[in-house]
């Protein structure tokens, strides 16, 4: 499955924002026009679910069974919202879905699909996508949130404008560069390497009580908090922290500048 480069992607969101003519806009009304869609299929545990927005929000929870269960609103006041197309590829690895955007490049068509004036620029597609127990799940977005909710395998969100919320009952990362992170992880093995980051927003993460991790973390305009005992390596200081919790193993680090760190047990909040 390619993977997208995630700097290329931000820019790409960014252009987003200023490149829209009015040559196909849609005139003001009191309300969003608005076209549903909709995908389902079946994809074992073990493999892998990614889902692309661009404009819009990303809520993936659990599903029934096998089954992947996608829905899409596209919705826009000046744009026609059929401009925006949704991709879906399958392979081996699992199911790749993607909002494509005209004259914009897509992960499903690969970053030289096109550069052209951008159409539709404030069409949003909010996605909502049901996720099978021990699938890989990855939400990928530029202008919204990313919401992983009660998911039952490895996850990762990321965004650049918007929080990041992921709770699993395995485990997980997150990041984005305006807005806070939230996590809640059930397991940690010790081949992990789960990174927390942003810039403009605090991180907190839950951990099971008996986790296991060496943990590194910083931030410029905030502070940093731990309900677990650590083991010191670096030391512990108003702005940076590292060390070891429990018997190590599982990689652990959370970095931000403007905002808070809290690494707490499950349950604390």
């Amino acid at each position: 499955m390619k993977r997208w480069n995630p700097v290329l992607w931000a820019a790409i969101g960014a252009t987003l924002i200023g490149l829209s003519t009015g040559s196909d806009a849609w005139s003001a009304t009191d309300s969003d026009r608005h076209e549903a869609w909709n995908w389902s299929g079946t994809l074992a545990a073990g493999r892998a679910l990614e889902i692309n927005g661009v404009n819009g929000s990303i809520v993936a929870e659990p599903g029934a069974g096998d089954r992947v269960v996608v829905t899409a609103d596209k919705h826009s006041r000046r744009h026609d919202p059929s401009l925006v197309k949704i991709e879906v590829k399958q392979d081996s690895d699992g199911i790749v879905i993607c909002a494509e955007y005209p004259g914009q490049g897509s992960p499903c068509k690969g970053p030289g699909f096109g550069f052209g004036g951008n159409r539709a620029g404030d069409v949003e597609v909010d996605f909502h996508v049901l996720v099978p127990a021990g699938v890989k799940f990855t939400g990928n977005n530029v202008n919204g949130a990313v919401r992983a909710l009660g998911l039952r395998g490895p996850v990762k969100a990321r965004t650049v404008n918007g929080e990041c919320t992921i709770e699993t009952s395995g485990s997980g990362e997150a990041s984005t560069v305006n807005g806070a992170v939230h996590a809640t992880l059930g397991h940690l093995s010790a081949k992990d390497e789960l990174a927390f980051h942003t810039v403009n927003g605090s991180i907190t993460l839950q951990l099971p009580p008996d986790a296991d991790a060496e943990f590194s973390s910083s931030t410029v305009n905030g502070s940093i908090q731990t309900d677990f005992p650590v083991t010191l390596s670096h030391g512990w200081g108003p702005r940076s922290a590292s060390g070891t919790i429990g018997r190590g193993g599982a990689r652990l680090s959370a970095h931000t500048v403007n905002g808070a760190i809290r690494l707490l047990k499950v349950g604390a909040m």
